[in-house]
């Protein structure tokens, strides 16, 4: 739900690694220029499932990680360090046991800025693993909730693809749900603004331990 509201994460910008992970300003530094809105007809899958078809509130970007393929996989599946390399999860616990799969479940949590309707909060997302391949794709859904915001379900499909030049990563996410829908326009902004974030640190994140 990666949050802002994304449930992806929030619009405020922040497994060990023998690199120190680089912080917020370098990451959107290293990543500037490189991701890219983009809109196609048919949405990204894994496993053949994809995002919610009837959402009104959905977002889809990409972007070039120059970075071997299980370097940049393992970065964005391994849930509990996101935290150190994402100033926007402020933190995340695994509810299960052993490698990231079909049915493992993770808590998180991302801070949301307060908005004419809502005060500021920190969004708690429970996400929940439907479809994973290795080295290919990874799909989950999350409810939301905080302080004076509800989602009652995110879907968010990430891809990755070797090509000439790094790993091409996309992702895909969308939101249902009353509070969700009541501005589409300002859901569809805040969630795009996340992933857009997302996608810079797992760039900067990625990129920094391959060169190590």
């Amino acid at each position: 739900m990666r949050p802002q509201l994304a449930l992806s994460r929030a619009p405020l910008r922040k497994e060990s690694t023998p690199c120190p992970p680089p912080g917020p300003a370098s990451s959107a530094e290293a990543a500037s220029g490189h991701a890219l809105s983009v809109r196609h007809d048919a949405g990204l899958t894994c496993r053949g499932q994809g995002v919610d078809p009837d959402a009104l509130v959905r977002y889809r970007s990409e972007v070039l990680i120059d970075a071997p393929l299980s370097t940049v996989f393992r970065t964005q599946t391994d849930v509990e360090q996101w935290p150190s390399w994402q100033a926007a999860v402020l933190t995340s616990e695994r509810l299960d046991s052993g490698p990231l799969r079909a049915g493992s479940s993770f808590r998180w949590t991302t801070p949301v800025p307060a908005t004419p309707s809502t005060p500021a909060t920190t969004l708690e997302i429970t996400s929940t693993v439907h479809q994973l391949q290795r080295n290919h794709c990874v799909r989950w859904t999350v409810p939301a909730d905080g302080d004076g915001i509800h989602i009652d379900e995110g879907t968010h499909v990430w891809t990755f693809t070797k090509v000439k030049g790094g790993v091409l990563v996309r992702t895909e996410e969308t939101w249902t749900g009353e509070q969700a829908e009541a501005d589409v326009p300002v859901s569809t902004e805040a969630l795009g603004a996340g992933l857009e974030i997302w996608l810079k640190d797992l760039k900067a994140a990625a990129e920094s331990r391959a060169s190590c």
